[in-house]
C-alpha cells in the first residue's frame, strides 16, 4: 500500500503552534477589547498580504477564547498571549481541540497533493460542527484559512451559517484579497486589516523561527526581508531562491541592456526549481506594477501599464506551454526597458 501523502503545511512553525505574534498589536487589542466588552461579533475578516501573520493572529485569538471564554475572565489579561503549557494551546497545536474547526484545503491522497480549492464538502463540515454543543460549554470557533481558496459552492455553504450563527460561535476568516470574496460574506463580517511588517520586524520574525525552519546568513535574511515587502512567510520562500537572486541582480543594475537581460535570463535554464521561476515572475511584475502606479501619478504611466500586462501574460504563458524560460525572461526585460524609456 502506498504511503499517504504528508500535509506540507504541517511544519514546526505552523501558525497554530506559534506562541508569539510580532507586530499587529493594534489588531490584537481590538479583538481583546471586543471580547472584554461582552459584545464580540460572530465573524471577523482578517485581511492583508499573504504571510504577514493573519493566521497566527486567528489561532492566537482562538486559543485565548478557549481559555478565557467569558468577558470577566478576559478582563484579567492585557494581551492574547497564552503559554504553550496551557491545555487549549496544546490541543490546538496538536490540531485536536474539539471546539475548533479549521476550514482549509484538504489533501488529494490519490494525486499526492493539496486540492486547489476548499471543497463544498469541507465547508459543509461547519454545519455539523456548529450543530454540536461545545465540549467545554464555551465557544465554538471556525478558522477559515484562507477564504481566497473557497469556490462558489463552498463560499455559499459558509454564508448560510454566517447569516444565522449559533450562540457562542465565531468565524475567524483569513483572507489575502478580500475584494474577491463574496460581498455577502464581507458584509456580515467585521473587517480587521493587518499591515505588512517593516524590514526589521520581518527579520525579528525570521530570527524567532524554530531551528531548521530556515538556514541562511544575515545578509541573505535581510535581502529576503527587503524583497518580501513585509511578509515573513514570503521571505521564507525567498531565502535561497534562484528567482529571488535573479531579481536582486535586476535591481542592482542601474540600466537594462541587452547583455544585462541575457545575463539575468541565464538563471533560468530548466535546472532551477519550478517555484524559482514563479518567484521571479511575481517579484518582477509586482515591481513593474509599482513603477506603473508611480508613473501614472506623474501623468504618463500608459507605457509601463501596457508592459506589465504584456510581460505578465508572456511569463504565465511560458509556464503553461513549457516554453524556454530563459528566452522569455530575457525578452520580458527588454520589453520593460522599452517601456521605461517611454516613461
Amino acid at each position: 500500500m502506498a504511503e499517504d501523502f504528508k500535509d506540507p503545511r504541517d511544519v514546526a512553525w505552523h501558525p497554530r503552534r506559534n506562541a508569539s505574534l510580532v507586530g499587529h498589536q493594534a489588531a490584537e487589542r481590538r479583538l481583546l477589547q471586543a471580547h472584554q466588552s461582552g459584545s464580540l461579533h460572530h465573524a471577523w475578516l482578517i485581511t492583508g498580504p499573504k504571510g504577514i501573520g493573519k493566521a497566527t493572529l486567528a489561532y492566537r485569538f482562538a486559543k485565548f477564547l478557549l481559555t478565557a471564554p467569558t468577558p470577566e475572565r478576559a478582563r484579567a489579561h492585557n494581551s492574547l498571549y497564552l503559554a504553550p503549557e496551557a491545555s487549549a494551546f496544546r490541543l490546538v497545536s496538536a490540531a485536536s481541540h474539539p471546539d475548533l474547526l479549521v476550514i482549509e484545503r484538504s489533501i488529494d491522497q490519490r494525486n499526492k497533493r493539496l486540492k486547489s480549492e476548499i471543497s463544498v464538502d469541507t465547508a459543509r463540515e461547519a454545519q455539523t460542527f456548529f450543530a454540536r454543543t461545545s465540549g467545554a460549554g464555551g465557544w465554538r470557533i471556525a478558522i477559515v484559512d484562507s477564504a481566497d481558496e473557497l469556490n462558489g459552492e463552498s463560499a455559499n455553504a459558509l454564508l448560510k451559517i454566517i447569516e444565522e450563527p449559533p450562540k457562542q460561535s465565531i468565524f475567524l476568516i483569513v483572507c489575502h484579497q478580500p475584494g474577491r470574496l463574496l460581498r455577502t460574506i464581507r458584509s456580515r463580517c467585521l473587517h480587521l486589516p493587518l499591515d505588512p511588517l517593516g524590514v526589521d520586524t520581518t527579520l525579528q520574525v525570521l530570527h524567532g523561527l524554530p531551528a531548521g525552519a530556515i538556514e541562511a546568513d544575515e545578509q541573505a535574511l535581510r535581502q529576503a526581508a527587503e524583497l518580501s515587502k513585509g511578509s515573513p512567510g514570503r521571505a521564507m520562500d525567498l531565502v535561497g531562491s534562484r528567482g529571488a537572486a535573479a531579481f536582486a541582480e535586476f535591481l542592482r543594475r542601474p540600466k537594462l541592456t541587452a547583455s544585462t537581460a541575457v545575463e539575468i535570463g541565464a538563471a533560468f535554464t530548466g535546472r532551477e526549481k519550478p517555484e524559482d521561476y514563479f518567484i521571479f515572475c511575481d517579484l518582477l511584475t509586482g515591481w513593474i506594477a509599482e513603477q506603473a502606479r508611480a508613473a501614472a501619478l506623474r501623468g504618463h504611466g500608459d507605457a509601463l501599464a501596457a508592459a506589465h500586462d504584456d510581460i505578465h501574460s508572456s511569463l504565465r504563458q511560458t509556464d503553461a506551454l513549457n516554453l524556454d524560460r530563459r528566452q522569455t525572461v530575457t525578452d520580458a526585460l527588454m520589453r520593460l526597458e522599452e517601456a521605461l524609456k517611454a516613461s
